[in-house]
């Protein structure tokens, strides 16, 4: 009898101080208030930031700011990189512009944004000459179907189709349905499989390529910015073109509609369809290159029994910065996600100054040059300040302030986008959904939530990177606007108690990740790369 009531007596004290933490879970969350937001914005987003690009003045004053605001939280700078201890890590870049882009191909010369383009990240300076080139049909490389079986192209060029094969009613081969699989979705797909493969350069063939250059002129003729450090496995995509038919009709030469028609015929069949084309092809390309640093900047919460493991909760605080008289001040892109983190930062604190602060250490992430090709976050993953396999989770927040066409036309202010809560622990994505149901109640819309979204939203925040690396994330995020990547994202259209409840949200979230016994289980394997 004494037994058990020993053992009623420890459940109730455990119950007892279970409920006591969560009330003080939302003593810390309610401090999070859209006054306080609004008040940060107003100054990262305002003229005086110059749109916080990457390297720029606008960003480093951006950068002591947050580290100014952490450090009047009692926050300690931490070692980075075993130098001495700062709130920063600093990034180095490397900015390119086009001096010279040419290609001949059988004494035929083509023209930069005429006949093909390229872009700037995925297109190294240098010269090459070949007289032959192999044509690797639409150069995917699984178990299933394999256009590299058989071949060796390593330290040559190739020429690819666009997209990927599909069956005679239409569907696609490899998914044997309407939707495509990551060979069409993802360009990166193809290059990453052409790099492991040694090749020197890839030329795809783009059947509608005006389209293609009037969509990313901008992006294809700006400078491009770029981690000076190599992959963690030594190595980057070749170098490569997206050409016009006619300009690889010139390649091939008149034999070009036959071998075009038998390269598809054999990969309808899933047969290698490589062919060896002899031509001449001279190709140049000079860049001038100027080395910069850009810089992430810190917050962090020591855990108590369990600080040797860490939640990280990131958001991006660069962004376009000035062009043609233009400040493009980026108040919801990213400026809510950064001002959300420095709220979270405040709550954590307090807690901790409490004595109840989280078991698992907290690290508030502002990385920069996100805007650039998310390189802020990869230089972290590639050079961590913390061991990664400490790591539980990733929270990304980007995007957070404003109505996408879709909730604007029903004034719903009352919904996030969750992308990525389920892709590799189930654990994470019910924690989340709990969270929101007992403190929040948000719409929490899943629309995006999706390898094969055409959007590709699930690729292009921070949190990429740390999934990358085996962790599970989540990307909080409003949707895209009329004022994405415009000067016209001001701060005065924030929607500022849709940002309160949303940083909230992230807020209990971490909470729990950071206080439960046990680690997040990862039971999802993400698709084959």
């Amino acid at each position: 009898m004494k037994v058990v009531l020993s053992l009623l007596c420890c459940l109730l004290l455990t119950y007892k101080a279970d409920a006591q933490k969560r009330a003080w879970q939302s003593v810390y969350a309610d401090k999070i208030t859209a006054e306080e937001l609004e008040a940060h914005l107003e100054v990262l987003a305002s003229d005086e930031y110059e749109g916080r690009e990457t390297g720029k003045a606008g960003q480093k004053l951006a950068a002591e700011y947050l580290a100014s605001f952490y450090k009047s939280l009692g926050l300690p700078p931490i070692g980075v990189s075993g130098k001495q201890k700062s709130y920063f890590q600093t990034i180095p870049l490397t900015i390119q512009a086009w001096e010279k882009v040419a290609i001949t191909a059988n004494r035929k010369d083509f023209t930069f944004l005429e006949d093909f383009y390229c872009f700037g990240r995925t297109t190294e300076s240098g010269s090459l000459r070949e007289k032959e080139i192999v044509f690797a049909g639409y150069g995917i490389d699984e178990t299933s179907y394999n256009d590299y079986k058989n071949i060796n192209v390593k330290g040559k060029v190739v020429l690819l189709l666009d997209g990927e094969p599909k069956m005679k009613n239409g569907d696609y081969l490899l998914t044997k349905s309407e939707e495509p699989s990551k060979w069409s979705a993802n360009r990166q797909t193809k290059l990453e499989a052409a790099a492991q493969k040694g090749v020197k350069a890839v030329l795809i063939i783009k059947d509608n390529y005006r389209e293609e250059i009037k969509k990313f002129k901008h992006s294809i003729t700006s400078k491009s910015m770029k981690l000076k450090e190599l992959t963690e496995d030594g190595t980057r995509y070749p170098s490569t073109f997206y050409i016009s038919p006619t300009m690889a009709k010139r390649i091939i030469g008149v034999k070009f509609e036959k071998q075009l028609r038998k390269v598809k015929r054999k990969a309808a069949k899933k047969r290698n369809a490589s062919i060896s084309i002899k031509t001449n092809l001279t190709m140049v390309v000079q860049k001038n290159e100027e080395d910069i640093i850009g810089e992430n900047v810190f917050g962090y919460i020591e855990g108590t029994d369990l600080k040797d493991e860490l939640v990280v909760i990131t958001a991006h605080y660069d962004h376009l910065g000035k062009h043609n008289g233009k400040i493009y001040n980026g108040a919801d892109d990213n400026g809510t996600g950064t001002v959300a983190l420095m709220e979270i930062a405040e709550s954590f604190a307090i807690a901790k100054e409490n004595g109840n602060g989280p078991r698992r250490s907290i690290l508030i992430f502002n990385n920069a040059a996100e805007e650039k090709g998310l390189l802020g976050s990869k230089h972290y993953t590639n050079q961590p300040v913390f061991p990664l396999n400490k790591t539980v989770a990733c929270l990304n927040i980007d995007m957070i302030g404003r109505l996408d066409p879709k909730h604007e036309a029903k004034n719903d202010t009352n919904y996030v986008y969750i992308i990525g809560s389920d892709f590799l622990s189930t654990d994470l994505h019910k924690i989340n959904e709990q969270a929101n149901e007992a403190y929040v109640n948000l719409n929490l819309d899943y629309a995006y939530n999706s390898y094969h979204d055409p959007n590709r939203f699930y690729y292009r925040s921070d949190h990429y990177n740390f999934v990358e690396k085996g962790i599970p994330s989540i990307f909080y995020f409003s949707g895209v606007h009329k004022d994405y990547h415009k000067h016209t994202d001001t701060e005065d259209q924030i929607v500022y108690p849709k940002v309160e409840k949303i940083t909230r949200l992230v807020f209990h979230t971490a909470w729990e990740l950071a206080n439960r016994n046990e680690r997040l289980k990862i039971d999802v394997s993400p698709p084959e790369k």
